[in-house]
């Protein structure tokens, strides 16, 4: 029996580029509207061009998915009612969503509309593969961090359809749990506004190079072996890039999906994508030479000879033409300034033209040819009469006022997370409610959980699960978990919903701030998933908080924030495995269960507004100690400067007051 073909999926930032997937081959294209999406830079659509833009893909044989992939704030539930009403009214194909409110609102009230789990909910194992066909997601887009192997096991007779993605830039941070953009300027990964920190150049030591600036992503050498595990989606990145990318992408894809003795030409046409050079990731087997040593997309073309009051005179071996669109880079102040090729003259290899714009070129500036218009697709869509867009008012209302819940019990609760058995030397008991063990997982399996503290204290005890579960290692897990509840520890906090798969029915759960819970609707969900307790973000901010119904989560007064947690090794000098930006702020490099994780170089604290939120109605609070050194007497100073209301300094408060936007 023939393999069928897997479905090319292309992305779509305006017309012009939903011309060019469609004329380029796709079969399926994503795009996002002006609201609710994870670029929202990009130029998107508006909601009333919709129905053009089905009518055009319907006439082609293209699906159109729409991108609904960011978290949502509490005060946005009603204009997202409306929202998921318009996308119901206007038959999309499906919509790709990260935000537990999102599923909530959109399985209970709009049924018919398809949900497809976004690489944002961080499913990397078989697991969330089947909790989310449990939930009646359709498709999982599987992390970009994956091996052959993990994803052969994946695929194997998986629970829904998977969607992988094959070509374009990549993220240092898993999909979905970076939090840098959103730490040093409130601007959220989760909410499409990423300031690309992983791009940036950072010191270490005295040397400033990057060090979690990636290459990107091309699969085309793996591509008939995705097809052969049956990958139902191969997608490729990039909504903010120019139709031509888009055009030229999808016919080099298209022409190695349709005829696979084509690979060679169709790699040919990828090396004019211009965009970064390329990595097979994980699927590859040379990880570490994923790291690229300059963040600039195109084709390096040469360096300027002389700047000659406007002229530019610059040698390169690539033949460029009029209306090539160029950047060109000072490497001493790492700033670039783009440009189109006007009346250039060249004589063997010596192109000369006329700049005046503000931003000076210099000589021994570096050359990149970015962009070549090989076709014109037009921009223009059709007029097609839109639906009434907004929900009921009324509708809305009942809503949201459903999504309000209360427990009884409103005492005052102290959650600590430590991360080492040497905190339990140093650990009082009597001052916490409840100590979350967040081990890793040999610590876990070598510590003796019979011992007289653990068992005395075991009503207090709950087991964090880790960000990350590898494939190879569910089954490690689910050994470990037994041999816990043997020893009567039954409490648990997850990371991923998925996990709860690894528990059995006795077990108490809890989800931890892994689980996003922004919204009314995402706490309901974890109501009705029987989570005994739940965590609001660590970027959350006040605003948001004092919005919410439910006010019966965890909020996280003291915390070292991850903000990256990656499986991609970095290579960092200094020999405490710190570095600094260019604004002389420090971050530490810590290494754990085969991950790579990233924290500023002091906590995040709240301890001096415990009251206010009291007076709010939040009664559950946490002091994580993860990334913490262990002594003596750090777990009483800190329960003293809890207790009196203390800011602990030097720390931050994060988005507290100036607002994630």
């Amino acid at each position: 029996m023939a393999q069928e073909k897997p479905e090319l999926l292309l992305p779509a930032g305006n017309a012009e580029s939903l011309r060019a997937a469609i004329r380029g081959g796709a079969d399926a294209v994503y795009l996002g509207l002006k609201q609710f999406n994870a670029r929202i830079r990009a130029n998107n659509f508006l909601d009333k061009q919709l129905p053009a833009i089905l009518k055009e893909a319907k006439n082609h044989q293209v699906k159109i998915y729409i991108t609904l992939n960011t978290i949502i704030k509490n005060t946005e539930i009603e204009k997202l009612l409306d929202f998921l009403c318009y996308l119901d009214k206007v038959k999309v194909d499906a919509i790709i969503i990260q935000d537990w409110g999102v599923y909530y609102l959109a399985k209970k009230y709009f049924p018919k509309l398809q949900i497809h789990a976004s690489t944002q909910m961080s499913n990397h194992n078989s697991l969330g593969v089947a909790y989310s066909a449990k939930l009646g997601i359709s498709r999982v887009v599987l992390a970009r961090e994956l091996t052959l192997s993990e994803l052969e096991k994946i695929s194997y007779e998986p629970a829904c359809e998977l969607e992988l993605f094959i070509h374009g830039a990549l993220c240092y941070s898993f999909s979905g749990l970076c939090q840098f953009s959103s730490y040093i300027g409130g601007r959220g990964a989760n909410r499409g506004l990423c300031s690309q920190p992983c791009r940036m150049l950072y010191k270490d030591g005295q040397q400033a190079k990057y060090i979690f600036n990636l290459k990107d992503n091309q699969q085309l050498d793996n591509l008939q072996r995705l097809t052969d595990m049956g990958i139902h989606s191969l997608k490729v990145e990039g909504r903010m890039k120019s139709a031509d990318y888009v055009y030229q992408v999808a016919r080099a894809y298209r022409m190695s999906i349709d005829h696979p003795e084509s690979i060679d030409e169709a790699e040919q046409m990828l090396a004019l994508d211009f965009g970064r050079s390329k990595t097979n990731y994980f699927l590859g087997k040379e990880v570490k030479d994923a790291i690229a040593e300059n963040s600039n997309t195109g084709i390096s073309v040469g360096n300027i000879i002389r700047v000659n009051n406007d002229e530019v005179v610059f040698s390169s071996n690539t033949e460029l033409k009029n209306g090539d669109r160029l950047r060109v880079r000072n490497s001493q102040k790492d700033s670039t300034v783009s440009l189109k090729l006007e009346d250039v003259w060249e004589e063997n290899g010596r192109y000369s033209f006329i700049h005046t714009g503000q931003d000076k070129l210099f000589a021994g500036d570096e050359v990149f040819w970015i962009s070549r218009k090989t076709e014109s697709f037009p921009s223009r869509l059709l007029n097609v009469p839109a639906p009434r867009a907004n929900m009921p008012l009324h509708e809305k209302k009942t809503i949201i006022q459903k999504l309000a819940f209360s427990k009884k019990n409103r005492n005052v609760n102290l959650f600590v997370r430590i991360d080492s058995p040497e905190w339990l030397a140093t650990a009082k008991m009597d001052e916490v409610d409840h100590l979350i063990l967040a081990f890793t997982k040999n610590e876990f399996e070598t510590f003796d959980f019979k011992q007289d503290f653990i068992q005395k204290n075991r009503h207090k005890i709950h087991v964090e699960l880790p960000k990350f579960i590898a494939e190879g290692q569910i089954s490690q897990w689910e050994k470990l978990i037994r041999k816990l509840e043997e020893n009567g520890i039954v409490r648990f906090f997850i990371s991923h919903l998925s996990q709860k798969l690894l528990l059995t029915p006795n077990s108490l759960i809890s989800s931890n701030e892994q689980v996003y819970v922004f919204n009314d609707a995402a706490a309901q969900l974890l109501q009705h998933q029987n989570m005994q307790n739940f965590c609001y973000p660590i970027e959350n901010d006040f605003e948001n908080l004092k919005s919410m119904q439910n006010k019966d989560g965890i909020v996280l007064l003291h915390s070292i924030p991850e903000l990256f947690y990656s499986r991609m090794p970095v290579k960092i000098n200094s020999d405490i495995d710190q570095f600094k930006d260019d604004y002389n702020k420090s971050y530490k490099r810590h290494t754990q269960d085969g991950m790579t994780i990233v924290t500023p170089d002091r906590p995040m604290n709240l301890f001096h507004y415990k009251e206010q939120l009291i007076k709010l109605g939040f009664s559950s609070f946490m002091i994580d100690l993860k990334h913490t050194v262990p002594t003596k007497n750090a777990f009483k100073q800190i329960i003293i400067k809890y207790k009196q209301n203390n800011q602990v300094q030097p720390s931050t408060i994060f988005n507290f007051k100036k607002g994630l936007l």
